[in-house]
């Protein structure tokens, strides 16, 4: 005998769900008609997981900024630099430690959501791109670095594509001026605490929150941060305080 049993559903699952139930002498089964979900089967609803339980949230030490005054990360960034070699691809890998770029050094880092982005690409980087050498050659700077959550070869390219100029000298690690570093894993930006997770709103998933600062010999001289802090899942991109302009008016101001 067939019988056909609608019921509702438990709290914590929303609509009903049919259940056909075949019993004969000898057994009784129960089979779940799509689309419906078995609340006493595990391995569906493993199956019919919602997307939304995949995402990942931004622990509270990863989005907390450090301070002015505070160490900058200590890890490793994953670049490409140019070889000798008539190859169409003429690069190779090369660790380079965060220490290397900042240890007995004074640099400008500014740091954004992503390449090929809009702001990103029409003002914030060409900003300091048009300001390197003020900074470089009279602000008492020795470099200036971009930093996103891209890789090493969507940064040489967004770079290419903005115009920038290459260093070809084997061995040399990117553009003539503004140094453009890949944080692909994020590591020197939960690091610095300014992890954001931007895959609800523009389906980033995670990325560096907009800021700059001054390192000096690896500490945070001077930091600017847009909006206050770190915003999870911002609507907003705001770029109020991290461009050249400011930073040139700040490295001025304590001449």
């Amino acid at each position: 005998m067939i019988r056909t049993v609608l019921r509702n559903s438990a709290r914590s699952l929303a609509g009903a769900r049919t259940i056909v139930q075949i019993s004969n002498k000898s057994s009784t089964s129960t089979k779940l008609l799509a689309p419906f979900q078995l609340v006493a089967n595990p391995q569906l609803q493993q199956q019919h997981r919602s997307l939304s339980s995949y995402r990942i949230t931004v622990p509270p030490e990863h989005c907390t900024p450090i301070k002015e005054g505070d160490a900058v990360p200590e890890m490793e960034f994953v670049t490409r630099v140019r070889i000798e070699s008539d190859d169409e691809n003429p690069f190779d890998w090369k660790i380079v430690p965060s220490s290397t770029l900042f240890k007995g050094k004074r640099v400008v880092l500014f740091a954004l959501p992503g390449a090929f982005t809009p702001t990103c690409s029409s003002t914030h980087l060409p900003g300091y791109e048009a300001a390197y050498d003020e900074i470089v050659n009279e602000l008492d700077v020795d470099e200036v670095y971009c930093l996103s959550v891209n890789d090493a070869f969507v940064m040489r390219s967004w770079g290419l594509n903005l115009g920038l100029t290459e260093d070809k000298t084997p061995g040399a690690n990117g553009f003539e001026k503004v140094k453009l570093l890949p944080d692909g894993a994020a590591e020197f930006t939960r690091g610095m605490g300014m992890s954001t997770m931007w895959d609800v709103e523009r389906g980033f998933g995670e990325r560096s929150w907009r800021y700059s600062c001054v390192v000096h010999d690896g500490k945070v001289e001077k930091m600017f941060i847009e909006g206050g802090g770190v915003i999870q899942n911002s609507k907003e991109d705001p770029f109020e305080c991290s461009d050249a302009g400011t930073m040139v008016e700040y490295l001025k101001s304590v001449m």
